[in-house]
């Protein structure tokens, strides 16, 4: 069994606006620069046996505060990014509401079939994510490893451990910095919910 820390990275701008980040590579502002450094006080002295991260910017800046603390090197992943959101990226969530009311409505009763235009479905995102963590598992077994990762990924692998339907997925979106520890066993997960 393998115990994954998952940790949403740190905050950006387009968090604050409200704006679909999905794999647009933002950066961490100052706010989530220093967030990813009390994180990383925060987990010093604590062993972790690897960091895996999105090689997303945003991820990756926080997973190297963590690794600077920890003394470890960051493992990353594509398979970790955020959700593809295709062409509603950079956008303002109240304005897609506005301009895509049919796809929104869709989207809503069906989130693990339908995507949003050139992007992926919460299904095809779980798939790759809880691959990925598979993987981790398998090459760091009985284990504790740090995955830096996003919201909406993040929160995939929380429903699965917790035996939710991924249609309930946009509810437990984690804030940024939170650390979930999840227990990955050979027939699936089992959690420990915590926020930091």
């Amino acid at each position: 069994m393998t115990e994954l820390v998952l940790v949403r990275h740190g905050q950006t701008d387009w968090n604050i606006e409200g704006r679909y980040q999905g794999q647009s590579d933002v950066p961490l502002n100052e706010t989530g620069l220093a967030q990813a450094q009390m994180l990383a006080q925060t987990l010093t002295g604590e062993h972790f046996d690897a960091i895996y991260s999105s090689d997303l910017i945003r991820a990756r800046q926080t997973a190297a505060a963590l690794g600077k603390a920890l003394n470890l090197p960051v493992h990353t992943d594509r398979r970790l990014r955020e959700i593809n959101q295709g062409e509603w990226e950079g956008k303002i969530f109240t304005d897609i509401k506005a301009r895509f009311t049919d796809q929104i409505a869709a989207r809503e009763k069906d989130p693990l079939g339908i995507r949003p235009p050139g992007g992926e479905s919460v299904g095809e995102v779980a798939e790759r994510v809880a691959a990925a963590a598979q993987d981790i598992a398998r090459a760091h077994p009985n284990g504790r490893v740090l995955v830096v990762s996003h919201g909406l990924s993040i929160a995939t692998l929380i429903a699965r451990a917790r035996g939710i339907s991924l249609s309930e997925v946009y509810s437990l979106i984690p804030k940024n910095v939170s650390t979930t520890p999840v227990e990955w066993q050979s027939s699936g997960f089992s959690a420990r919910m915590e926020s930091n």
